[in-house]
């Protein structure tokens, strides 16, 4: 018994209809391929016979014509059998991808959505048949999930800018016990390890910052960006660590890879790179910093040499407070939010992050964005620079 449901029941009538054509058609190809004549034809030059004899002669032609019906009929219908095949092969492939069709939009569209535009809709018109309701079964479930990560990302950067206000607190106590006549020894200790720690929170207050503001990917400061500058800026402004650290520093700056975006955070993803490309590497070791660009893409690389890492080690790097070789909370200047942040900043810009572990050692961090044309006046600039 079919329950209600329009497309069970269009399944059912068009396949149903489709095959009663098919029998239809193979029965009037049968019909038309195996007619046979069945008068028996007299011979001229027989005389007169018994009667016994003629009925034995017609009885014996009788049955060589009905072997003969009999063979014509069995080729006549493997053939419209093997036509018949065919055409229900081809016209159930019809039926079932005209009937499909809307599930198939439906999974498309699913596809298209994700963390980043949680605020689109399929909006699926139509009859209010099993495939609409699916796809309204999925409109409620995006829209749970969209309040969901509006209410995390809220809690994030309103938690951060609170915690904000005691951090002050605590600095203004500790700057007040430290100014007073004659502090204590441990007093002093005490005091520079708890500025160390402060500053590590500050580290990820700011963190967290940052990844709610890329992940809600609703900033208005888009601006034209070369990612050739931006990465300048940050390895000159690194320049006494990677001096420090004796990091040989190999650059392939072009003037081609230009990018609309937001300055601070694209400013911000480069720093990162930088930063994790020094304090995770080894003394005296090397980096190679290569940005170029074509008429769709703008592309950052930054590559390190070092020990050999696990691919599997390396994919998780992209989440908060990963790293590598340590513990969660076991390193000193990191607060592991570094590559999570750039994650965040490539995916609200519609770029991708891809990380590979080096076959020789190190790590190699991508970065491609969509390319944007810069005006005559800023490639002069660019390729004067």
């Amino acid at each position: 018994m079919l329950r209600g449901g329009t497309v069970v029941r269009r399944f059912t009538i068009l396949y149903a209809s489709g095959f009663l054509g098919s029998g239809i058609v193979l029965l009037a190809l049968t019909y038309l391929m195996s007619g046979v004549r069945l008068s028996v034809p007299a011979d001229p030059s027989a005389g007169p016979r018994t009667s016994q004899q003629q009925i034995r002669d017609l009885r014996t032609r009788l049955a060589d014509v009905h072997v003969q019906q009999e063979h014509r009929w069995v080729v006549a219908s493997l053939i419209a059998l093997v036509v018949m095949a065919v055409l229900s092969l081809l016209l159930g492939r019809l039926l079932a991808g005209r009937v499909l069709r809307p599930l198939r939009l439906v999974t498309a569209a699913t596809r298209r959505i994700s963390a980043e535009n949680l605020h689109e809709r399929l909006a699926v018109t139509g009859p209010a048949d099993e495939v609409k309701e699916l796809a309204d079964t999925v409109d409620g479930l995006l829209e749970r999930l969209e309040a969901s990560f509006v209410a995390q990302r809220r809690f994030v950067g309103n938690a951060s800018h609170e915690l904000r206000t005691p951090l002050a607190t605590m600095r203004a106590s500790l700057d007040v016990a430290v100014a007073k006549p004659e502090p204590a020894a441990q007093t002093l200790a005490l005091a520079g390890r708890l500025r160390t720690e402060l500053d590590r929170v500050d580290r990820l207050l700011d963190g967290f910052l940052l990844l709610a503001r890329a992940e809600h990917s609703a900033f208005a400061d888009r601006t034209l960006l070369s990612l050739g500058e931006l990465a300048r800026e940050s390895l000159d402004s690194r320049a006494s660590d990677i001096a420090a650290k004796a990091l040989d520093l190999r650059t392939e700056v072009g003037p081609t890879a230009w990018t609309r975006g937001s300055a601070a955070l694209l400013s911000r993803l480069v720093q990162n790179l930088v930063d994790n490309a020094i304090a995770h590497n080894e003394e005296s070791g090397w980096i190679r910093v290569a940005v170029d660009g074509d008429g769709s893409e703008a592309r950052l690389v930054v590559e390190t040499g070092g020990r050999v890492l696990e691919q599997d080690e390396v994919d998780r790097l992209g989440r908060p407070f990963e790293r590598l070789g340590t513990a969660r909370t076991g390193s000193e200047g990191s607060s592991g939010l570094g590559l999570s942040i750039v994650a965040a900043i490539v995916a609200a810009h519609g770029g991708r992050l891809v990380l590979r572990a080096r076959p020789r050692g190190g790590l190699r961090v991508a970065v491609t964005l969509p390319s944007a044309a810069p005006e005559g006046d800023a490639v002069t600039a660019e390729v004067t620079a």
